[in-house]
């Protein structure tokens, strides 16, 4: 190998390395965090919830349930505990409420940290879910951080008067948020 060959091999491969340094991105990535939901015992409701922080205090939800009672609502929300040890789901206690708010519907008046818009299943059974969460966070540290908290999917339509509940029913489905 003659030393002109040597010197081409030797920048070419400067190139490359600087080339590969340049596609990696040295903007900060947006905290995001994962539910997998599991039925309960008796139930076949399960899905995964993604959510990604957009802004502060806003966190973008989008996720899929399946095994839900056709063309019906459910109440589904964020709880206190990241735990779904008993097999009905009641391990992770109430809803998530850092503000100490009255419960209520998302979007409208005053509602918990952990109100979530209610899921809707098509006919055959699975919810497609999307929206964004003002009010919270998967910021470590933060007091509205959501990450090892629990999700619930429950079995009724949340009625947004009940308090501290919603009356939304027994509990289909639960996760801890990773």
């Amino acid at each position: 190998m003659s030393i002109r060959s040597g010197l081409s091999l030797a920048a070419a491969a400067a190139v490359l390395a600087l080339a590969g340094c340049g596609s990696t991105s040295t903007s900060p990535t947006k905290p995001q965090a994962v539910g997998e939901l599991e039925a309960t015992r008796g139930n076949d409701a399960k899905g995964t919830v993604r959510f990604m922080q957009t802004a502060d205090n806003v966190v973008l939800a989008t996720g899929q349930i399946t095994g839900l009672k056709p063309n019906a609502e459910h109440g589904f929300h964020i709880h206190d505990k990241g735990d779904c040890s008993s097999g009905d789901g009641m391990s992770a206690g109430g809803h998530f409420n850092p503000t100490g708010s009255a419960h209520g519907k998302y979007g409208a008046d005053a509602h918990h940290g952990g109100d979530l818009p209610s899921l809707r299943a098509d006919a055959n059974g699975v919810a497609r879910f999307n929206a964004e969460i003002r009010g919270i966070s998967i910021k470590t540290g933060a007091a509205n951080d959501i990450v090892g908290r629990g999700l619930i999917v429950h079995a009724d339509p949340d009625d947004f008067k009940t308090q501290p509940t919603g009356n939304a029913g027994a509990r289909l489905a639960c996760a801890v948020i990773k």
